[in-house]
């Protein structure tokens, strides 16, 4: 359970690092006269997201269930593929990838990196990664209950940047 606790930390780490350079480019995407779309629904995945790791730690530990490697290894690959996809996406996105629904009007749609390919990668990775995370070491309530939440989340969110996005389309 020990390494699987330090994964997780890792994980928590690697989501502090995302909300510093989210910070950074707010600042950046603000001062280009960006708008921010959808604050109701950060608070909730903010939650959604402290709260799944926090189950993920303690469904194993509660419920003395132990390491499966059958399915803990294949769900590790799963989570560390979609991080590497999540960094993809922040790096190919640049200043304009947020946490945040911060569009900048009359910018262009990236198309290059994962966005040559799907038009919401870095949800994919999300996804995947809510799915695999707990799985990793058989929290199974945690990966069903928070995939089935984060679905309701994604539909909110993924109409809130969609709307964003062609409200500040170039003519």
């Amino acid at each position: 359970m020990t390494w699987y606790a330090l994964l997780l930390l890792a994980v928590a780490a690697e989501r502090v690092a995302e909300l510093a350079v989210a910070r950074r480019n707010a600042s950046w995407t603000l001062a280009r006269a960006g708008v921010e779309h959808g604050r109701g629904h950060y608070p909730v995945m903010v939650a959604l997201h402290t709260g799944m790791l926090m189950c993920c730690f303690l469904e194993p530990v509660l419920t003395r269930r132990p390491f499966l490697p059958a399915l803990g290894w294949p769900m590790l690959g799963l989570a560390v593929l979609a991080q590497a996809l999540r960094w993809w996406c922040i790096t190919t996105l640049g200043p304009y990838w947020n946490t945040r629904v911060i569009v900048v009007p009359g910018a262009r749609l990236v198309g290059a990196g994962p966005y040559r390919f799907l038009r919401h990668p870095n949800y994919v990775a999300v996804v995947v990664e809510i799915a695999a995370l707990p799985l990793v070491h058989t929290a199974w309530l945690t990966a069903t209950a928070f995939t089935g939440a984060n679905a309701i989340l994604l539909a909110v969110r993924v109409r809130c940047e969609n709307t964003a996005l062609a409200q500040a389309a170039p003519a």
